[in-house]
């Protein structure tokens, strides 16, 4: 290997903590922001309605014991020091569920990792229920009501 294949290599390996910041004090991040990344990563991904349980008592036990960030999301650390993630969504009626999960594990993945340089151990994904997008729904029942006054 060429010295010039070395350094483009290094380039792009990105250290999750140098020598010289360690000198300096540690940096942690709190579960909260891991959370947050996730649900961000997660509401990204077509297909995704909504992130966190459909029930009422769940839904209303989330809304009152938890900041919104966290809503849905479950995040522990694995002891290999990685991030052990649980998410539950609510998906577009239509989409293929299986593809869309496996889409949402790989953007919370890839987002983890870029933003914190540290990986996720697991990801695993709920999926609570499937809605009409509000959106398509308004559409079809404009189209009905148009139709129907003709």
């Amino acid at each position: 290997m060429s010295k010039k294949e070395k350094e483009e290599i290094e380039e792009t390996i990105i250290p999750t903590m140098s020598e010289e910041s360690s000198e300096l004090g540690t940096i942690r991040i709190n579960h909260s922001v891991i959370a947050g990344i996730v649900r961000l990563a997660t509401q990204a991904v077509k297909g995704v309605v909504n992130v966190g349980s459909a029930g009422v008592v769940e839904g209303l036990t989330d809304f009152f014991s938890k900041k919104e960030s966290e809503r849905g999301v479950k995040v522990t650390e694995s002891n290999d020091g990685g991030y052990e993630v649980e998410v539950r969504v609510v998906l577009e009626f239509g989409v293929d569920l299986a593809k869309t999960g496996v889409l949402i594990q790989e953007n919370i993945r890839d987002q983890i990792l870029s933003m914190t340089g540290n990986h996720a151990s697991s990801i695993d994904i709920i999926i609570d229920d499937i809605k009409m997008d509000s959106q398509e729904k308004d559409e079809e029942d404009t189209k009905w009501a148009t139709e129907s006054t003709t």
